[in-house]
């Protein structure tokens, strides 16, 4: 019986010189042996490298790892988190067809809806997760597919994942799911029926705030293609990249284990604090979704929300006396981060779009890393008091 943490590590491929770890390719191109295997190649009548931008193994060695991680077919990896949203959606609507997708979604998907693929013709609704009986009625005779993420940047929204497949069955919907925040050792969405998954593997994948990249995920069918599309549009991960994405899957499973338990504990420590409007963790049991959330993901998650009394002013005080915790937009490092969203990531949504989806001027969005969970608390204790 195999497990995650023994697939994450033992998946991968030799070459004739018997290395224990996988090497790095640094290669744009291949070799052929003749004129008709690379013939062959090219009609996709035998497999093989034949180009970087198409396949390289290193980028194979980390699909085939998340692949097996999150119980889908097949998958390409990318440059980017936001190249495998694009490509995920891209690659499989054409002109004329609509998206249904939950409100609260990251910033830059957002802008994606709203702005760059009604270009294109590609319409989108949003529906709000706590009234999904209101659902049937967004359908259209051109909907195609349900795009959804759970948890939610950074509300931590949690959306029910057997709803949601059985909804896009019953409609005959392509389920495109961002897995980002769970991560395939939390959750797999795959197995309540997904199609697609999409991960920005910048994020907890990678876990040090090396790299850069994006993964699409899912069955082959889709998978084909979404393969055909990036193939030919070129969003493609360096070899250097995806080499470091599929060593760090060697490791995701015992830090995501760490992630969660001072996620946990910082949670419940800060629940009730005096400076606090709320705390919002999906493992707490004053979370909205509390009982859904142990449904579907074997922990929490790396994200707490702090909502600060005071507004925007109260948390820019805030941020500005952190001692230890990093100040930055990115998330899932092993380094604690501070985000404040509505000033940044989400800074292009106008007010009322921010509201609709939880993101208040005082909410602080904390990924919290693998230090000790006493620091961190200590360093967002004084901070707090600093702030008043």
């Amino acid at each position: 019986m195999s497990h995650f943490e023994t697939d994450s590590i033992r998946i991968q491929s030799r070459t004739n010189e018997k290395e224990h770890s996988s090497p790095i390719f640094l290669t744009s191109s291949f070799t052929f042996d003749s004129a008709e295997e690379a013939r062959a190649m090219f009609a996709d009548e035998i497999q093989g490298n034949i180009y970087s931008r198409y396949a390289n193994p290193n980028s194979a060695d980390l699909i085939q790892k998340v692949c097996a991680a999150e119980g889908t077919d097949d998958g390409i990896a990318t440059a980017s988190g936001m190249a495998a949203m694009f490509g995920s959606i891209a690659s499989l609507l054409q002109q004329g067809d609509h998206v249904l997708a939950s409100r609260s979604l990251f910033g830059s998907t957002h802008q994606l809806l709203t702005r760059v693929f009604p270009k294109w013709g590609i319409t989108s609704t949003y529906g709000d997760i706590s009234d999904c009986q209101n659902w049937e009625k967004l359908v259209q005779p051109n909907t195609k597919m349900l795009f959804i993420e759970t948890p939610s940047n950074p509300g931590l929204e949690i959306i029910d994942l057997e709803w949601a497949g059985k909804f896009a069955q019953a409609h005959g919907l392509i389920l495109v799911v961002d897995n980002c925040f769970a991560t395939p050792y939390l959750q797999q969405p795959a197995k309540w029926g997904a199609h697609i998954v999409t991960h920005s593997a910048t994020k907890y994948i990678d876990g040090q705030g090396r790299v850069l990249g994006g993964l699409i995920l899912g069955k082959k069918d889709l998978m084909k293609e979404v393969q055909f599309f990036t193939r030919h549009t070129g969003p493609s991960i360096s070899p250097f990249n995806a080499w470091i994405l599929a060593k760090s899957m060697e490791t995701l499973a015992v830090r995501m284990d760490r992630h969660c338990a001072n996620a946990l504990r910082i949670a419940e420590y800060f629940e009730g604090n005096s400076h606090l409007e709320a705390v919002k963790y999906p493992f707490l049991p004053s979370h909205p979704q509390h009982d859904l959330a142990i449904k579907q993901m074997k922990a929490g998650g790396g994200i707490i929300t702090l909502s600060l009394k005071g507004g925007v002013a109260r948390a820019q005080r805030f941020i500005d006396q952190l001692k230890m915790i990093s100040v930055t937009a990115n998330l899932g490092d092993s380094r604690s981060i501070i985000t404040h969203p509505a000033s940044t990531t989400h800074s292009k949504l106008s007010a009322e779009e921010r509201a609709k989806v939880g993101i208040s001027d005082g909410l602080i969005r904390l990924s919290v890393g693998l230090e000790h969970s006493d620091d961190i608390i200590q360093d967002v204790e004084q901070a707090l008091e600093k702030s008043k």
